[in-house]
Formats: structure tokens, sequence, C-alpha cells
């Protein structure tokens, strides 16, 4: 296979915890890796060859005018060692917008795709995580671009976690089919007229914000406005949670004795719902794997990502979205 490619200045923790992660990827799990980015500053890569990219786009630069003008930077680099075949996938925890931009357009859409979507796994308590799309690429959608996010993370959905038949949900503010905005009824229209069973996924209609984290549906679908504010909340909301618990477990001798007893139970949670151990959001639509990590992510979390860039490389993902999308 050829190498991942990644993306070695994006994130708060890089260089370093970018090139741990690459590491540990290549030589824990054998996976072929370059990295890409300013030669000098990333210190002991071992064996891993190295793009040289001289230009950094800051995790608060402006995403388009970036890629455009900044075009020997890490991330554009990146994307064009997938466009020119000397790598099978790109990942990087850098700006999210200027990985998408890069991704876009260097690699090009997959034929037929409207717009790309980021796909990000949402746990829960139980089973397998719920896909959510489009969690930010696009602020604003037409209802026929939601028809085609569900198609792609139908395929996701499979490839990635492994389900069988999808159920697809429409995210709204009801379960019953007039509820929600002009754009949802609309795309709820169109998504009752797929003949789902002969892409081998579930049509089940609107699921509300509360089942995102329940087993409700396996991929839920939404325009990037309302996916990202829903994916905020939701880390928002567990951050504080698991803050305000171990602040509990620390607030008496009692309490420690206690919290001695359940965090072996409380572990195995812990990590369902722990960013890191998915790696990151994917970004469907595209020529390329790519897949966006969050900006805080350190070696394990980018071992993860580079991991999932193999497996959906090795799944033919990009080949299996463009069959569904143009079937």
């Amino acid at each position: 296979m050829l190498p991942i490619a990644v993306d070695a200045m994006g994130g708060d923790n890089a260089p370093d915890a970018i090139v741990a992660g690459a590491r540990r990827a290549v030589e824990e799990r054998g996976i072929p890796v370059v990295l890409v980015g300013r030669r000098d500053e990333l210190g002991d890569v071992g064996d891993i060859d190295v793009i040289e990219a001289s230009e950094v786009i800051a995790m608060d630069a402006d995403p388009g005018s970036s890629v455009r003008t900044m075009k020997d930077s890490s991330l554009v680099r990146a994307a064009e060692a997938v466009r020119d075949g000397h790598a099978s996938a790109m990942v990087s925890a850098g700006n999210t917008g200027a990985t998408m931009a890069s991704a876009l357009l260097r690699t090009g859409r997959i034929k037929g795709v409207s717009r790309p979507a980021i796909a990000t796994p949402i746990p829960g308590p139980t089973g397998e995580p719920t896909v959510l799309l489009d969690a930010g690429a696009n602020a604003e959608c037409r209802a026929e671009w939601l028809v085609q996010f569900a198609q792609m993370g139908a395929v996701f959905s499979k490839a990635r976690f492994g389900i069988d038949r999808p159920r697809i949900g429409l995210l709204s503010i009801g379960e019953e089919a007039g509820k929600g905005s002009p754009l949802v009824k609309e795309a709820w229209a169109l998504l009752d007229e797929v003949d789902w069973s002969a892409q081998g996924a579930e049509w089940i209609g609107n699921v509300e914000g509360r089942d995102l984290m329940a087993d409700e549906a396996d991929v839920v679908v939404t325009d990037g406005f309302t996916g990202n504010v829903a994916l905020k909340t939701l880390e928002g909301a567990a951050k504080n949670i698991i803050n305000a618990l171990l602040q509990a477990f620390d607030s008496s001798d009692e309490a420690r004795e206690g919290a001695a007893m359940l965090l072996p139970a409380l572990a195995p949670l812990y990590e369902r719902f722990n960013a890191d151990s998915y790696g990151g959001a994917m970004l469907l639509g595209t020529k390329g794997v790519c897949i966006i990590s969050h900006g805080s992510s350190k070696d394990v979390a980018m071992l993860n990502a580079i991991s999932v860039a193999s497996e959906m490389v090795n799944g033919d993902l990009v080949g299996k979205i463009a069959g569904a999308v143009n079937a």
C-alpha cells in the first residue's frame, strides 16, 4: 500500500505528538507513513520519509485563502501527495477548514458528489457509534445534498463499523414527518423516495438530538451548521460531566475510596467516549481518503487516525461511495 501522508505541522501538539503517533503506526502496526512538514523541526522520525513543506497554515487562518496562497504548506503538500499517487490517504489535526479545502481543491470530488461532508462518529453507552454528517463542511445545504450525505454515510458506516444494514435518520425537532424546517421537510420527502433496501440500508425517518447518543440510528444526516452545533454541544456536555465526576470523586476520603472501586468499571466507558479512540472525522466525497483529527490530538489519536485511514484505503471506501452515489 502507498503510505499515509500525515501533516506533521497541524494541531496544537504538533509536531512532537504527530511524529510520535506516526512512528507508532509504523512500528506497532506496520502501516507505511510519510510525514509532511519542516524536516528540521520534526526531531527523530526514525525510518519515516519526509516530504518537505516550508509553510504552515495556522489553526485560526482563513481556510480558502490560505490554501490558495500557501502552496508549500504541509496541508497542501499532503493533499498533492494523494493526488499525484505518492500517498494513499491524508491525515491532519490542523485547521479543519483548510484540511477540507486542501483535499477538495487538490484531489477533487468524486464524480456525482455535489458536496463533500464531514462524518463524525458519535459514541454511545452501548453498541457502535452513530455517524453524524454533515458535521461542519457545508453551513448551508440543499435537500438533495442530504440524500447524498445519507448514501455516503451508509457506505462509511458499513466500512468503518461493520454495520450490515445501516439505519438512516434525519435530524429534526420531532419524529413526525411534518416536523422541522423547510429544508428538513423537503429532505424528508426526498429521502423517503429512495429505495434504501437496494443500497443495503434502512430509512427510519426523523430522529431528535437526544437520539444521537442512543441506539436509534446508525447514520444521522443534517446540514453542516446544525451538525457542527450538535457536535460541539455534545463535546462540551461530555467534558463538563467528566470534570464534575472527577471533582466529586476527589471531594472526600469516602468519595476517593468509592472512586477506587468504581474506576475499573468506568474505564471502558471512558475509552468509548474518548475522541482519541476514533482518531477523528472523515471527509466523505473527495477522490482520496481524508481524516480530520481533533486539534488537541496526541500520539494515540494520530495512531488511530492513521489506522482508520489505512483500513478505509484497503476497503476501497472511495470506490464504494462512488458506486452508491452513481447507482
